[in-house]
């Protein structure tokens, strides 16, 4: 743990204070301040269910378009990429250790504002917002997709006559309102634990179930894909405020553990699900399956297990959304309920309405993941390590800091090569994108 260690007057030690963030005050090393800050709630969570929480956050239904990646990459080059990026997603975790504990804060925005000021507080806001809005929309739309078919199925209704609970706009407000908001209502990051556990034990049933039914039965956006699959790094800080007997480098060995599980089950199941069906794979993998027997109940189970996982998913990644607007709209306020309730309760309200209303599942992968993650995982961590190091710890010309400008200069180029991609393909006519599910 970094705490403040500086000797300072009452007088400034209060002026200060009252000028921290509230998901950052439990920093300041005061012990007397009695007020329910945003994250006074640390060091209690631990190292196994830290590996869960992050795990969760990582994996998510980006995993059920990686056999579709695989299809128009081949094997071996897919393998390659996947290494690469999970290799880059781990180092980058490591800038933000690094660039965390040097100026002792705990959240990612507050690391652009001590970089940049209120210009670096709000673009990492910005994205982090628009990153993990299109996370919880992806796994919404699974659950639009996925649960009224699943319903007809053990129903075994042949030709629905418009009943309500087959329709996916009605079930995805309800699971929002029965599920997903009384887990987001939580306090802490870490209470989820537990529901992180079962939802990665809910994948690890999908991934068994693809392997077993593989003997029984393009390319712009692959790249994309694959970052978004790996994106967890709003997650990461978070976590690592309530760990317990929290180090960097105890933080690391969970994130790499993390990144490692998810890294074998990314492609596990994508090379499953390729050699099922080679280049008939469809963007979102269990449509695919759904075509040779929609009653088959393995296939059933797999698909109850997946939106089970989706679903306990949503919260995790809806806490640092929450996080960052508060940073960016109330940040000095101390933590209060029904703002906390208020943040959640709109946050699920618009992702209902862009799932309700926006076009595929696709269409979110390609176009967030060339975007916001790219800022995330590359560019981000990369210039608030480079401003945040003192020159005398690591001059300008450094290898550590090389590294790190070569390091958001792959991030800028992986950007506007995945951009250019997708506008290519969509302007040619020949973009999956647009088509529905």
């Amino acid at each position: 743990m970094f705490f403040c260690v500086f000797h300072i007057s009452p007088h400034r030690t209060e002026n200060t204070e009252a000028n921290l963030p509230e998901s950052q005050e439990f920093l300041s090393g005061i012990d007397d301040k009695k007020t329910t800050r945003f994250t006074d709630f640390e060091g209690k969570t631990s190292f196994g269910m830290s590996v869960f929480n992050l795990g969760n956050a990582i994996m998510g239904s980006g995993i059920l378009g990686l056999a579709y990646a695989m299809a128009n990459t081949g094997v071996v080059l897919f393998l390659v990429l996947l290494t690469v990026v999970a290799v880059l997603s781990s180092y980058s975790i490591h800038l933000l250790l690094k660039s965390s504990g040097i100026v002792g804060i705990r959240a990612y925005e507050q690391l652009g504002y001590r970089a940049f000021g209120t210009p670096g507080k709000m673009a990492a806001g910005i994205a982090i917002t628009l990153q993990n809005i299109g996370a919880m929309s992806s796994y919404m739309y699974i659950v639009k997709y996925e649960f009224p078919l699943v319903i007809q199925a053990f129903l075994r209704v042949d030709k629905p006559a418009g009943e309500w609970y087959l329709n996916g706009n009605y079930l995805v407000v309800i699971v929002s309102i029965a599920v997903i908001l009384p887990l987001a209502l939580m306090k802490q990051l870490g209470y989820l634990g537990y529901t992180s556990g079962f939802s990665l034990s809910c994948m690890v049933f999908f991934l068994i179930s693809v392997s077993s039914l593989t003997y029984s039965y393009c390319t712009a956006y692959t790249i994309p894909i694959l970052a978004f699959a790996f994106v967890c790094h709003p997650e990461v800080l978070p976590i690592y405020t309530e760990l317990r007997n929290a180090t960097k480098k105890k933080m690391q060995h969970v994130a790499n553990i993390s990144i490692t599980v998810m890294y074998v089950m990314y492609f596990l199941a994508a090379l499953f699900g390729y050699l099922t069906f080679y280049g008939e794979v469809e963007a979102e993998l269990l449509h695919t399956y759904s075509r040779i027997d929609p009653y088959d109940t393995l296939i059933l189970c797999v698909r109850v297990a997946v939106l089970i996982a989706v679903t306990l998913t949503v919260p995790i990644v809806l806490f640092p959304v929450r996080r960052a607007i508060q940073q960016m709209m109330f940040p000095n306020k101390t933590f209060y309920w029904p703002r906390h309730i208020a943040i959640a309760f709109i946050l699920l309200t618009f992702i209902n309405l862009l799932v309700i209303f926006a076009p595929n599942i696709l269409g979110i992968f390609g176009v967030i993941g060339a975007t916001s993650a790219p800022c995330l995982i590359f560019i981000f961590p990369a210039v608030f390590y480079i401003r945040i190091v003192p020159k005398e710890e690591e001059p300008l010309r450094s290898f550590p800091k090389i590294l790190a400008v070569c390091f958001a200069g792959i991030g800028f180029l992986f950007m506007i090569m995945s951009l250019s991609f997708i506008i290519i393909d969509w302007t040619s006519g020949t973009s999956k994108a647009s088509s529905g599910h």
